[in-house]
């Protein structure tokens, strides 16, 4: 099976490098989109042995994904891995989701940082958590951490999902994803992995005011087109069952 790894990068000079030679010694293929750099991501990056793509000014995590998604496909993988490029991710979790994916080909994986949870700041748990419930009323289906960047994507799901709309080219992208996956009828799976803040990381570019609500209003609009969908708050709280054979997956390790 053909894999790519995507890495959305802005300004990450510091650790890229690092990050692509860890995940490398998993999944040769890595891709990384530097999203208009201002320092040398994209030379660090094509030194540790990535494809580099280069977005001519800043545009946003999502649309980063997106271009790197689209070449991953339109070269001949079949599943993409999605990793950040600031050290919250371990490379060496990949095999988890390598190992998701063959039990489950056809839904999106989730690593979901429900190991030492108490390792995020208060604010990122708090924005997370408002992020899980709308998402997963919007989805019909309970998703553990909906805001992990860390995921696999079946190159299936990608040819029929849609790109980043008008001004949700950033985080809010990650969660149209999963809504898009659910309704499909491809629950997301998720494995548990750990929860890693770097003491000495350079600020998130998540913004947690900002970013949950171009969250709630990618929701608010998806739940408005559905009349609220009571059925979906219902599931995602587990009041319901999903109609899906297999329903909610989570793998342990």
């Amino acid at each position: 099976m053909t894999i790519a790894v995507v890495i959305p990068a802005y300004n990450e000079a510091a650790t890229i490098a690092e990050i692509v030679r860890r995940t490398r010694r998993r999944i040769e293929w890595v891709i990384v989109v530097d999203d208009g750099s201002g320092d040398d991501t994209a030379a660090q990056a094509g030194a540790a042995g990535a494809v580099v793509l280069r977005q001519p000014d800043n545009q946003g995590k999502g649309a980063s994904l997106w271009r790197g998604m689209r070449h991953a496909v339109e070269q001949g993988a079949e599943a993409i891995i999605t990793l950040d490029a600031d050290g919250q991710h371990r490379p060496e979790d990949v095999p988890k989701l390598l190992e998701a994916h063959r039990r489950w080909p056809s839904r999106l994986i989730i690593a979901a940082r429900l190991e030492r949870r108490e390792a995020a700041p208060r604010l990122r748990r708090f924005a997370n958590g408002m992020a899980d419930f709308w998402v997963s009323w919007a989805a019909g289906c309970p998703i553990p951490d909906t805001q992990s960047g860390f995921r696999l994507y079946p190159a299936a799901f990608l040819r029929r999902a849609s790109g980043p709309q008008g001004g949700r080219r950033g985080f809010a992208f990650e969660s149209a994803l999963l809504i898009q996956a659910s309704r499909q009828g491809c629950y997301p799976a998720a494995v548990a992995i750990e929860t890693i803040y770097p003491a000495q990381g350079r600020p998130s570019h998540y913004r947690p005011w900002r970013d949950t609500l171009w969250i709630v209003d990618l929701v608010a609009w998806s739940l408005l087109k559905r009349g609220l969908y009571p059925l979906g708050l219902l599931r995602s709280l587990r009041l319901l069952p999903l109609p899906a054979p297999g329903g909610e997956v989570m793998m342990k390790q």
